[in-house]
């Protein structure tokens, strides 16, 4: 379901995507990295790409309620996430044909998760957007052309960060919705004076606790693994994954059943407060029931 708050609403910032593949070099002699382009989504160049068919889901041995607790953020800082709560968000989309599939996944399972969209993504598939919203999920930014932030001047980024936000808000004005306060800096690249000028702006910056790194070249099971290795070491936390990949909404529902097995919960996430633009905030309901899978 998707909560309507009438509110004065900026863009919420959550800290963003990866680093660039050659930030990342211990994984570089082991995996190749998908380099795909984030701003220019094409879905038939997906055909050159391996068509990876969703991980077989196992029967689950553990009937715990995957589906969380709701967290209403104001402000950028700790989200005061209890041990074994987990919030899932994904970056750089929509995508034709990758989005949707994660869409049916989360509800499949019951769960929320926060979308952090690029300005260009939200012009080349507005109905996409408006369809995340209206699954009752919570939609922040992530610039328009996914850009390393820290190679540009404040105002550069300051700019950058405003047009992604206008674009999604073109999305998803039609259904008279307005994004989140969140927003996730591209490549989690940032500077004290950028982020300064962020929070003072009134976006709510989510920062990364469990990176997936599922923009690797690599198959689903090794996606899984070490994003559940990581998880199970820190007990909790904010995890990044890309609705931009195959791999990624293959992985997806053994995931998440892996997640209840575990006795995890997956978080909904709203913002709350005012900002720069009136208009109504997005919000997740994570009242829904979760399903028998």
């Amino acid at each position: 379901m998707v909560g309507v708050v009438r509110t004065a609403c900026l863009l919420g910032v959550v800290a963003g995507c990866a680093k660039p593949p050659e930030m990342n070099p211990d994984l570089m002699t082991s995996a190749g990295v998908d380099t795909m382009s984030t701003s220019s989504i094409n879905p038939m160049a997906m055909s050159l790409r391996t068509a990876y068919q969703p991980m077989p889901v196992m029967p689950s041995i553990f009937s715990g309620k995957l589906a969380g607790r709701t967290v209403t953020v104001s402000e950028s800082g700790p989200l005061g996430l209890q041990p074994g709560e987990i919030i899932l968000t994904f970056d750089d989309g929509p995508r034709a044909g990758i989005t949707e599939s994660i869409l049916d996944t989360l509800d499949q399972y019951g769960v929320k998760a926060t979308f952090l969209m690029l300005g260009s993504a939200a012009e080349r598939y507005p109905s996409l957007v408006r369809e995340v919203a209206a699954r009752g999920h919570t939609i922040g930014t992530h610039t328009y052309n996914h850009v390393d932030l820290s190679n540009l001047s404040n105002q550069e980024a300051v700019a950058e960060i405003y047009a992604g936000q206008q674009a999604v808000a073109a999305a998803l004005a039609p259904d008279d919705l307005a994004p989140s306060r969140f927003f996730r800096f591209p490549y989690l690249a940032q500077n004290g004076v950028i982020r300064t000028s962020a929070v003072e702006s009134r976006f709510i910056v989510l920062d990364v606790d469990i990176d997936s790194k599922d923009y690797f070249a690599e198959t689903p099971q090794q996606v899984l693994d070490r994003t559940l290795a990581r998880l199970d070491e820190q007990g909790a936390g904010v995890v990044l994954f890309h609705d931009i990949h195959l791999r990624t909404a293959a992985v997806l529902p053994e995931f998440l059943k892996t997640l209840r097995e575990r006795g995890y919960q997956v978080v909904a996430l709203r913002s709350s407060g005012g900002g720069v633009f009136d208009g109504p905030v997005i919000t997740a309901d994570a009242s829904s029931v979760d399903p028998e899978v």
